[in-house]
């Protein structure tokens, strides 16, 4: 039997997740500022609630997929916030990325209002969230985890008890810092080779099948051509936009910061990454960021009949 689930904040991410439930038998209750995306929410079988409160009345489940962490604690409390709104022992699920210590504190609130709670960001992108195979990192107790686990098995196709409170977007932030640096890397490295006369191609089907093997390279390569479904195929429409990778960066620097870790490549993504999204490159999928390196190179990117 499927559950009463309210969801909050229906963007390129939450609307089509928040879908994914109805399709899975659940009843989604959702809210949204923009009212574009509540037309959609309804197109989609949601039922469009007059305020995140009114949408968590009554929910066994409540999901936020919101832009950062202020956003959510600021959903959480108050008087007509979705801690005060919800049932008691309601089971909230945390989607955003936000910082390791906004997550601990929605957790303590949650607690404290008497709810149960976990943190559980995603990857996999809008094309992971439309086709239900979205990777869920999730932190919080053993027994709300099983709880959740067959809500999200309804989004994604991986889901991972990292550990206790926070702990999910632990795992979110370290993966990301992991991608950024390695989308930098891969972009110098195709620009070094088409300074030094190798094709885009060629240095494809030697680094995909050796040592040079990662995501960055195989799925979202950033050069036109060797993977069709890449968003450098597209003009680089994002996928994974130039400032969401920004914000997460900037989330892993915050990390570094308060654990001492020293990060140099981190460190450096994040400068990067803040200055591409800085242009044009916020809207721009985060493999864009070889333009930026091909422009500051002096090199003009190949035409793309010479890939094929």
């Amino acid at each position: 039997m499927g559950k009463k689930i309210a969801f909050i904040g229906l963007g390129h991410m939450g609307g089509p997740m928040a879908a994914n439930l109805v399709k899975a038998g659940h009843l989604v209750s959702g809210f949204d500022l923009a009212p574009e995306a509540l037309e959609q929410a309804r197109t989609q079988g949601i039922q469009v609630a007059e305020s995140s409160a009114a949408a968590a009345a009554g929910a066994d489940v409540v999901i936020t997929m919101l832009p950062a962490g202020r956003h959510v604690l600021a959903a959480y409390q108050g008087q007509n916030g979705l801690l005060a709104a919800a049932k008691p022992g309601s089971l909230f699920l945390e989607c955003s990325t936000i910082a390791v210590e906004d997550a601990r504190a929605a957790h303590a609130l949650a607690a404290a209002a008497g709810h149960r709670s976990l943190d559980a960001p995603v990857s996999g992108g809008v094309g992971g969230a439309v086709n239900g195979t979205l990777t869920f990192m999730a932190g919080g107790s053993a027994e709300d985890f099983a709880d959740a686990e067959p809500v999200l098995a309804a989004m994604g196709g991986r889901i991972v008890h990292c550990g206790g409170p926070g702990v999910g977007q632990a795992a979110k932030v370290c993966n990301n810092m992991i991608l950024g640096i390695s989308m930098i890397a891969v972009s110098e490295a195709f620009v070094l080779g088409e300074k030094l006369g190798l094709s885009n191609e060629a240095l494809f089907d030697v680094a995909s099948a050796a040592s040079g093997q990662c995501w960055a390279l195989t799925t979202n390569c950033p050069v036109p051509g060797p993977v069709p479904a890449s968003p450098a195929n597209r003009d680089y429409q994002p996928g994974f936009a130039g400032a969401l990778m920004a914000k997460d960066l900037g989330l892993a620097v915050q990390a570094l910061e308060s654990t001492g870790v020293q990060a140099r490549l981190g460190s450096l993504a994040e400068e990067i990454y803040r200055n591409f999204a800085q242009g044009e490159g916020a809207g721009r999928d985060f493999s864009g960021i070889i333009t930026e390196i091909r422009a500051a190179s002096g090199v003009e990117a190949p035409a793309v009949e010479a890939l094929a």
